[in-house]
């Protein structure tokens, strides 16, 4: 009676036992379109995931509502590390500018690794007589109300960049979101708007070709790909530091310490490798990973900062 009674404990607890990981396809969801700087990193990792792991890994693209849509998919699955989120700096700003969120950013997910930046460049027309950042700025105050920045929508990184410089440094321009940044850089190019803010990767040609002028880019250094742009901070504007898009993976909130972190140390292996730094620095992306505990600190302080930004500028999304 007692062995049998043993036995059935030892087999309960076998049953309670979660599955090893992976024991089928993987699902990176992106919660953005194609082509998006985390659909980019999903669908060049996915492939020397599936090598590391011996199952497929697959990419879901999930776009609406400022990426909410894919965010609440993996909110809701099972933690158990089948289905990740590919999450980008959005994923911090939403929650100040929806008045009702389908999810709670912080208890509903567990941080794996950040994974990538793209630093933003502030680029302007070229009809605008500005040079830097003083001259910018200059102008600006003695053309209070009549200049535009253009941006690819409300409440997206861009917007809520242009509104923490707009509060920091004391100048009034109008926002002119568009659906998408290629309409908001034909504009800015065209002249319709004069301003605005994008990665150095999409305006790096046509500073090139002389259509736009690029004044100053986000991070504490400059970029790469446009070495002779000095930073906000070289011209005296020190809250553009980390303003820079970055990219990060998401489980599901109940994910297991263990298994975060084996999830952490592959993705972190994938991508420091030399075949996926190469792939991803020529779409401008440039690979920074780091621990679980970093992510999750880096997201509370964002949080943070574009919550005041928010309120702030009194932006609302319903």
């Amino acid at each position: 009676m007692a062995v049998a009674f043993v036995a059935a404990l030892s087999a309960a607890a076998v049953q309670a036992q979660p599955a090893a990981f992976p024991n089928k396809t993987v699902t990176l969801v992106v919660p953005f379109t194609s082509s998006s700087g985390s659909d980019i990193i999903a669908r060049i990792v996915a492939p020397k995931l599936s090598q590391r792991w011996g199952q497929p890994v697959i990419v879901d693209n999930k776009p609406g509502a400022s990426g909410n849509l894919g965010a609440q998919q993996v909110a809701n699955a099972a933690p158990d590390g089948h289905t990740l989120l590919m999450a980008i700096n959005t994923f911090t700003m939403t929650p100040a500018i929806y008045k009702k969120m389908p999810f709670d950013p912080v208890g509903d997910f567990a941080p794996v690794a950040k994974l990538a930046e793209a630093s933003f460049v502030l680029a302007v027309n070229p009809a605008v007589p500005a040079t830097d950042m003083k001259s910018l700025v200059a102008y600006a105050r003695k053309n209070a109300g009549k200049l535009n920045y253009a941006t690819p929508g409300n409440g997206t990184p861009q917007h809520l960049a242009m509104e923490l410089l707009k509060s920091n440094v004391g100048i009034d321009v109008v926002h002119v979101p568009y659906k998408g940044i290629a309409g908001a850089i034909t504009d800015l190019m065209g002249g319709q708007v004069q301003m605005m803010f994008a990665s150095v990767h999409s305006m790096r040609p046509h500073a090139q070709a002389g259509k736009v002028r690029l004044l100053a880019v986000t991070g504490q250094a400059r970029s790469a790909f446009v070495p002779e742009v000095p930073t906000f901070r070289e011209q005296g504007i020190d809250v553009m530091d980390g303003v820079d898009a970055w990219f990060a993976v998401m489980a599901p909130g109940r994910t297991p310490r263990e298994l975060v972190e084996r999830l952490n140390r592959d993705f972190v292996a994938v991508l420091n490798s030399d075949e996926v730094k190469d792939s991803l620095g020529k779409q401008g992306l440039v690979v920074r990973t780091g621990s679980p505990a970093e992510l999750q600190a880096l997201v509370k302080s964002d949080m943070a900062r574009w919550n005041k930004v928010v309120s702030d500028a009194k932006i609302t999304l319903d």
